[in-house]
């Protein structure tokens, strides 16, 4: 830590706290003044927002919990108490429902950003890893949340699913067994998908703040990906970087609120807001927004085994980025192939988004098998090939020196 943004008490009482709970030397030296690179764009900002968007999460989670009967007779109809009984009931039931939607947003924004600017490689392999894991418990807790309302894409998704999951060799019959805890999707299944609901978003709570702690150990990457040279390639985070990422927050805010008050089941399935029956299938069953590319993975191939496999081997093959991407220069700015590639990967990513909403057959079983195959040739075979053949444009010497240097520093 720069002996410039060193925290020093102020008065008697700082000093009296400081020597017993230095809870505002660590605000103040790992927050407030931490030294962050100046040339940090708005995509940075989307940490700050995602934080933000947890604590609204569990914030809303917590009180939803106190309405909520997790009762297969009665969770349906408690959702609809929550919506015509509780006062601002519908207000809170809203920004829960279309929070998540804002979380997956920013998370995805968060991750490309991630991949574009090479924030997994070394030394913040670890950062990377535990952002993985955040990613997929969020996936976990943001699917049993879908089933709670107990209407009928709840009812069948979590059918659909946990069946899938008994698919999978050795844990597949006893995961199964646990997640339904009996023989058929049903009140235990909801007790059970209610009580990880709740409980989830805490362990992530905590993984969040792993993640902070290993964004400070080696501090920020940067748009250029090269290191920090000295104290003229920083800034205190604040106030420069809290105004910023607070002015983003609103903006996006905006967004939110939007959904909440003039299209707040836009984001949802209306299948949903009819009560979940055993005996009456819908046409098509389909898991919110920010799962269908999974959900399109899962179904471009015949097989189910196989199926389940590719789609949590999706989410597997990201925690092995730092060692399947070798190249040393971290951003895509000075990687025109890999750029190239990369802005393919996204839209790949958002045609298989559109493709697990349709129905797997003719065209779109085709693409998806296609947008499939190039989602793990971008991993497995792109990356590993553009590390030993790619050669980069020049980079700067610098943040605050825009020489050229081909020797510019990387660690």
């Amino acid at each position: 830590m720069n002996n410039d943004y060193e925290y020093v008490p102020k008065n008697s009482f700082t000093r009296w706290l400081d020597t017993r709970l230095p809870i505002l030397r660590f605000t103040n030296e790992h927050i407030l003044q931490f030294p962050t690179p100046k040339n940090l764009n708005y995509f940075w900002t989307f940490g700050f927002i995602l934080t933000f968007f947890l604590i609204t999460q569990i914030i809303t989670g917590v009180i939803l919990a106190m309405h909520y009967a997790p009762n297969s007779l009665l969770a349906f109809d408690s959702i609809e108490h929550i919506m015509r009984d509780v006062n601002y009931g519908w207000l809170i039931r809203y920004a829960h429902s279309n929070g998540s939607s804002m979380f997956f947003l920013a998370v995805y924004i968060h991750m490309f950003r991630g991949l574009y600017y090479g924030s997994y490689k070394e030394p913040r392999e670890v950062l990377w890893i535990l952002g993985c894991i955040i990613y997929f418990l969020m996936i976990v807790t943001a699917f049993m949340g879908y089933v709670l309302p107990w209407g009928q894409m709840s009812y069948w998704a979590a059918t659909v699913i946990i069946n899938l999951v008994g698919t999978l060799p050795i844990i597949g019959d006893s995961l199964t067994q646990l997640l339904l805890g009996g023989f058929a999707v049903d009140n235990p299944t909801l007790n059970r998908f209610f009580s990880l609901h709740y409980l989830i978003p805490f362990i992530i709570f905590g993984l969040v703040f792993l993640h902070i702690w290993a964004l400070h150990v080696p501090g920020n990457n940067n748009p250029t990906g090269v290191s920090i040279q000295g104290k003229q390639d920083t800034v205190a985070f604040h106030p420069y970087y809290t105004v910023k990422d607070f002015f983003a927050y609103i903006v996006f805010l905006l967004l939110f609120c939007y959904f909440i008050f003039y299209n707040p089941n836009a984001l949802g399935h209306p299948d949903n807001y009819i009560e979940a029956d055993p005996m009456l299938t819908p046409a098509h069953i389909v898991p919110e927004w920010y799962l269908l590319p999974f959900y399109a993975i899962l179904r471009a191939v015949p097989d189910k085994l196989f199926g389940v496999l590719l789609m949590f081997g999706s989410i597997v093959v990201l925690f092995f980025l730092p060692w399947l991407d070798t190249m040393k220069v971290r951003s895509a700015r000075y990687r025109p192939f890999y750029k190239m590639f990369f802005f393919i990967f996204v839209l790949d990513c958002l045609l298989l988004g559109y493709l697990g909403a349709q129905v797997p057959e003719g065209i779109y079983l085709l693409l998806s098998r296609v947008s499939t195959f190039y989602y793990f040739a971008f991993f497995i075979l792109i990356m590993p090939a553009l590390s030993r053949l790619e050669k980069p444009n020049p980079m700067p010497i610098g943040i605050s020196n825009p020489a050229i240097d081909q020797n510019a520093r990387l660690d």
